[in-house]
């Protein structure tokens, strides 16, 4: 094959690498699983879905060389991009549980196809002409696209969509002319079959070392803070990752380079690790985190495609099936689950994982250059001198479930709607609570007053909302507060966010409390308001902002029923609890009046203090109309 022809080849298997990294990146670990979150699919059901992804991955990593279907690779890669480009335009739909999971289950069938599809056959798109580099050109691409601002921030469908582009970009380039198939041979010599159980052992060390960290950073808002949110932390991220990237690249063109980039993984990912246990070193963390993923990646495609000592095409096929079914996958999982259960990554897991990297390195180098084996021995002894200091450096102590719950209220933006400061002789302090000193608010650090209020104030919502009320309403505002424009917050509960969030919003209320009750039992909504109260307008109210609790099929009624102190009465039946047995009808509405604006102390009932008096009004007629009814049948 001449080298013209393989320098022609050489752009479509960069571009094939860097729209796989950017794939399952940016939308199988991000845009998906935020899009799950916003369609409230938590808890259980996102670990099913999560499940069912892994399922297809490992069934079509393990498939794919075995599949008599689609004997040409441009085939094999065009329908591996056409399944993942369709399930990321899925996802733009309203999706239930099990059509979540058959959309995540055709995820990772697509990324399986693809991924075992495109490393058996890279050479024909790299061609024989520095194949290596060209992998390491086209994984640092895809790293550095992926922290690119405008898209690392973008909403999870734009995510999705970009992701699908590509897919179609992808089968473009699949479909485009290409040289006659190269001569597909290894990088390096033949080794023994126990080299590849070695390095398949090696990868799954280094995926869940990888995936550990990147759960814990994305989900502990102080070390997310530190690595990668904001512009400069991103660029620098893509930076290093493009480099890291390179240097792979042109270290596995080195003889035995491929165990150096392995060690040289682990040292960075295992420093990472360790550096993350004290969140003041987040940002050391972030130089080690990126510069190790870069390393392993580029060996990840490179080592089944160009170096596993591989007698043909079909066993290279087999090799990859087993790394990315074993490695990427099984890897995979295990580290979140390290991540989401322990909430850090162990000293001593990471000292096991450098037994598993640096051990083969050690007996390579014993057999054959006893002139490196100082040096090994070098970098092994400096690794467990680290792991010692950063053990014997006293822990920080792990903050308090209220201090990581006002930790999640800022680094959620609450602040950007909510305020918490009751304007002092204003209509606040009827609807609010008490108002606080200005020596009480100068304590907060940093003090959250807030600058805009486009939902309700939140000083006092710990003594005016349950948590029951303010955890179902994170999870569905619309529906559990009339006309919320807030959107869903459910994917805080899919760890222990959302309560320790919860937690905090319990903690605001203020020693006034029960003297503000008093002044909510002496308001009555106003004569005028009650004289032109209308049923009519009260059924469209009750049925906007009661029912939902209220009514045998209510929404927020039938999903949490088994949490609520006392289940609400269902307003078709009565009689409701809480008004005097007998008296004035006067005196009836008028305190049907203050729980509809002020709620129930001590109970699941909250308030609606943002409603006018006329609002209130024509709500309590109605009310008293429907409790009426039902005792005057019994009687």
């Amino acid at each position: 094959m001449r080298h013209s022809d393989a320098r022609f080849s050489g752009w479509q298997g960069v571009c094939l690498v860097a729209i796989t990294y950017v794939y399952f990146l940016i939308f199988a670990q991000f845009a998906f699983l935020q899009r799950l979150a916003s369609l409230g699919i938590a808890d259980t059901e996102l670990k099913a879905v999560m499940a069912a992804m892994a399922c297809g991955g490992i069934l079509f990593s393990l498939l794919t060389p075995r599949l008599k279907l689609w004997p040409s690779p441009n085939l094999r890669l065009g329908f591996g991009l056409g399944a993942s480009g369709a399930a990321a335009l899925l996802t733009l739909l309203p999706l239930g549980t099990a059509a979540a999971m058959a959309v995540a289950m055709l995820i990772g069938a697509g990324l399986g196809l693809l991924t075992v599809a495109l490393v058996t056959h890279l050479l024909q798109f790299t061609g024989n002409r520095n194949p290596l580099f060209r992998v390491g050109l086209g994984t640092g691409i895809g790293y550095l696209f992926c922290n690119f601002p405008p898209l690392f921030t973008a909403s999870p469908q734009t995510q999705a969509t970009v992701a699908a582009l590509l897919c179609l970009a992808g089968i473009f380039v699949v479909l485009q002319k290409t040289p006659q198939p190269v001569a597909e041979t290894v990088m390096q010599g033949p080794r023994p079959a126990s080299s590849f159980l070695r390095t398949l052992a090696c990868f799954a060390a280094l995926v869940w070392l990888d995936s550990a960290a990147f759960y814990i950073i994305q989900n502990t808002p102080a070390l997310k803070a530190g690595t990668w949110q904001g512009s400069i932390h991103l660029w620098a991220n893509g930076l290093l990752h493009f480099a890291a990237a390179l240097i792979s690249a042109w270290l596995l063109l080195r003889r035995r380079g491929l165990w150096l980039v392995l060690t040289a993984a682990f040292v960075a990912l295992g420093g990472a690790c360790l550096l993350l246990l004290d969140p003041q070193r987040a940002l050391l963390a972030s130089v080690f985190y990126p510069i190790g993923v870069s390393l392993y990646s580029v060996a990840l495609v490179a080592y089944p495609s160009l170096i596993a000592p591989a007698a043909s095409a079909a066993e290279r096929g087999r090799q990859a099936g087993w790394i990315y079914a074993i490695a990427g996958w099984c890897g995979s999982a295990m580290g979140i689950g390290m991540g989401q259960n322990l909430g850090h990554v162990p000293p001593a897991f990471v000292l096991g994982a450098g037994a598993v990297v640096l051990l083969p390195v050690f007996f390579t180098v014993l057999r054959q250059r006893m002139r490196e084996l100082a040096l090994t021995t070098v970098v092994l002894l400096a690794a467990f001198s680290l792991d010692r200091i950063l053990i014997a450096v006293k822990a920080t102590p792990r903050s308090s479930q209220v201090e990581r719950g006002r930790q999640m209220y800022i680094s959620e933006g609450c602040i950007n709607c909510h305020s918490q400061y009751v304007r002092p002789n204003s209509p606040d302090v009827l609807m609010w609570g008490p108002v606080e000193s200005v020596q009480e608010l100068r304590l907060q650090r940093p003090p959250l007053i807030g600058n805009r209020r486009q939902g309700p104030d939140l000083a006092e919502v710990g003594g005016r909302r349950s948590p029951l009320w303010l955890k179902a309403h994170f999870y569905n505002p619309p529906v559990v507060s009339g006309a919320s424009i807030m959107p869903s917050y459910a994917f805080l509960f899919g760890d222990e966010r959302g309560n320790d969030l919860v937690a905090y919003l319990n903690t605001l209320h203020s020693a006034g409390v029960a003297e503000h009750q008093l002044a909510e039992r002496t308001w009555h909504p106003s004569p005028s308001s009650v004289a032109e109260a209308n049923a009519g307008e009260g059924q469209r109210l009750v049925q906007r902002y009661c029912t939902t609790c209220h009514s045998a099929t209510g929404h927020t009624r039938l999903t949490w029923q088994a949490s609520f102190k006392r289940l609400p009465p269902d307003l078709s039946v009565g009689p409701f609890l809480y008004l005097p047995p007998s008296g004035p009808d006067a005196v009836r509405m008028d305190r049907l009046a203050q729980i509809v604006k002020f709620g129930i102390p001590g109970t699941d009932m909250p308030g609606h203090e943002y409603l006018p008096d006329n609002q209130i009004a024509s709500i309590s007629l109605r009310l008293s109309q429907l409790i009426a009814q039902p005792v005057r049948t019994q009687e």
